[in-house]
Formats: C-alpha cells, sequence, structure tokens
C-alpha cells in the first residue's frame, strides 16, 4: 500500500495548495507541493502545480489518475463535512 503525504506546503511565498474530492473520479491537488513513497524518496513531477491521485484503484499509473475510473465505473460522491475532534492522546 502507497501512503501519500499528500501536500508538503513550501514556504509562505509559494502557491496554497488544494485538494478536491471529485465525485466518481481522482483527488486533484492544485498548489505547490511534493509527493514522496513511503521511505520519503520524492516522486519527480517535472515542475507540475496540478496532479490528480488515482482513488479507484484501478489506475496503472499509480499513485496517479490514468481515467481508469472511467472505464471501471468507480461511483463515489464525497460532500464535504466536518470531522469529530481527534481523540485524546492517552
Amino acid at each position: 500500500m502507497l501512503i501519500v503525504p499528500v501536500a508538503h506546503l513550501l514556504p509562505s511565498d509559494s502557491m496554497a495548495t488544494k485538494v478536491t474530492v471529485n465525485n466518481h473520479g481522482p483527488l486533484r491537488i492544485e498548489g505547490e507541493f511534493t509527493i514522496n513513497d513511503p521511505s520519503g524518496k520524492e516522486f519527480g513531477l517535472a515542475g507540475r502545480t496540478v496532479i490528480s491521485l488515482c482513488r479507484c484503484g484501478a489506475s496503472e499509473n499509480k499513485p496517479f489518475c490514468d481515467g481508469a475510473h472511467n472505464r471501471a465505473g468507480f461511483q463515489s460522491v464525497c460532500e464535504a463535512r466536518d470531522l469529530p475532534a481527534p481523540k485524546p492522546k492517552v
């Protein structure tokens, strides 16, 4: 399983990072960010400031979206909501 730290923010003069959960599709990330594999190695994004990450699991280019959600009939509607407060650490 690939765990992706979605947004590693850069200094304050950088563009803010925005993550959009697309219905029936990928996570779209816009702004200044890095994406790393579990060992901390950074993916080379070739200067991209917009990418999409696969949510359906069918992409041949994981963790990036290749449009496979359309062929797979992926269905997922995500409406924004407030998360509960984190549980206290014991």
